[in-house]
C-alpha cells in the first residue's frame, strides 16, 4: 500500500525503495536457515544471484512493453521471459 501510494504521487524512486526492502528475503533467508541450516541458506543466496539476470530481463521487458502493450499485455509476455530465462539458467547451472 505505501509503495502504491509513492508511485502514485510520482514519487517512483521511493516506492522503488520500499518495494525493494528485502523484507520477504530476509524472513525467506531465515526460515530456510532455521529449518536447514547455513549451507542451504548460503545455497539460496547464490540462487537469488544466479537468478538475477532473469529478473533484470522481467524488469526490462516491463519498461519497455508497458507504454507500447499496456499492463495485462506486458506483464503476460515479460513473466513469460522472466520464466523462460529462469529456467534456461537453472537448466545450465
Amino acid at each position: 500500500m505505501i509503495v502504491t501510494y509513492f508511485g502514485s504521487q510520482g514519487k517512483s524512486e521511493l516506492a522503488v525503495f520500499v518495494a525493494f526492502l528485502p523484507a520477504t528475503t530476509l524472513i525467506t533467508v531465515c526460515t530456510i536457515y532455521f529449518a536447514g541450516g547455513t549451507g542451504a541458506a548460503v545455497s539460496y543466496a547464490k540462487s537469488m544471484l544466479i537468478l538475477l539476470p532473469a529478473w533484470v530481463l522481467y524488469a526490462v521487458g516491463l519498461l519497455l512493453l508497458l507504454p507500447r502493450l499496456g499492463l495485462a499485455l506486458s506483464i503476460v509476455v515479460s513473466v513469460a521471459v522472466y520464466l523462460g530465462a529462469a529456467f534456461l539458467t537453472m537448466k545450465l547451472t
